[in-house]
């Protein structure tokens, strides 16, 4: 696919007066990355440009989809101001800009854990037909059996290097990762990006808004289990997972689907130094917080109840 020119400042500077009918606040880089470029603009809103037709597509579904999930959900969605072009067939989104930290910079608190127990129970609740309708694709259950094969392989590189002790991923056996497979019937609406970067917090360490909606996917709900444990640590995603009315077996394969990923993503980075992705402190406290051991794991006998 070609890609089209990078926007020039003079470019960001034109819209941004184009959007606000007159000299307009100062847009400053935010990000780059993940599909799109970033500008703050002002101190309340966030202007997104879209690099290739594909993502501008994403976008445009985004702002339908916030708009169906907003009233399921317990926490804020980013509200989409304008839309439009910045080149032809290049989308751009103008978003206010919810206030706050991320999870990637300040601790979720025991309270910002109920937030998101209603975030995914919320999920849960949101029409799969009405989210479908909008273009949101279906994402087949990922085998729990192939991912542990390569976090084996992957630990073991990274025990070489000091890197980790790849004694406790003995306890996911062939028999457990069978065990944990997708239960029919399952699928919802998955955030899919459930990053520490994603969760906007308040000073109480409670979860305000949620950002990042344009890979959600209708699929595991495990899925976002897997985010959380990366973002917040196993413990806290593995409690809002429950309080969300999640039984053991869901919140048990998004555990291990977190560790695995986890793994074989550090030893990926460490192993090619590409700079792609998270950098490899990231990737480091990622592997951290997704190891922290759990209560539920002393559970033996998975009830065989739907989660």
């Amino acid at each position: 696919m070609t890609r089209a020119p990078a926007p020039t400042p003079d470019t960001v500077r034109r819209l941004v007066r184009s959007l606000f009918k007159e000299s307009g606040p100062d847009a400053r880089l935010a990000a780059t990355g993940g599909g799109h470029l970033s500008w703050w603009v002002g101190t309340r809103h966030v202007l997104r440009l879209a690099p290739d037709p594909d993502t501008s597509l994403r976008r445009r579904r985004e702002l339908r989809l916030r708009d169906l999930v907003r009233p399921y959900v317990p926490v804020a969605l980013p509200a989409g101001v304008a839309h439009g072009e910045w080149a032809p067939g290049l989308g751009y989104t103008l978003d206010t800009r919810l206030p706050g930290t991320t999870a990637a910079e300040q601790d979720v608190s025991a309270v910002g854990e109920t937030d998101l127990a209603g975030l995914l129970a919320g999920l849960r609740e949101v029409p799969v037909r009405r989210a479908e309708a909008l273009g949101v694709p279906r994402a087949a259950p990922r085998s729990l059996e192939t991912l542990r094969t390569a976090a084996l392989t992957a630990a073991q590189q990274l025990a070489g290097a000091d890197e980790f002790d790849p004694a406790p991923l003995d306890r996911l056996t062939a028999a457990t990762a069978a065990q944990l497979a997708v239960q029919p019937g399952t699928a919802v609406l998955v955030h899919h990006g459930l990053t520490g970067e994603h969760l906007v917090l308040g000073g109480d360490g409670r979860v305000r808004g949620v950002l990042g909606w344009g890979d959600a996917v209708l699929g595991d709900p495990a899925e976002d289990i897997v985010g959380l444990a990366a973002a917040v640590g196993a413990p806290a995603a593995v409690r809002a997972a429950t309080l969300a009315g999640y039984a053991a077996r869901p919140c048990l394969r998004g555990l291990w689907l977190a560790r695995c990923d986890t793994v074989v993503r550090l030893a990926a980075q460490l192993r090619t130094g590409t700079g792609e992705g998270p950098p490899v402190p990231a990737l480091r406290s990622q592997v951290r917080r997704a190891w922290e051991q759990i209560l539920l794991e002393r559970v033996t006998e998975l009830p065989g109840e739907k989660g």
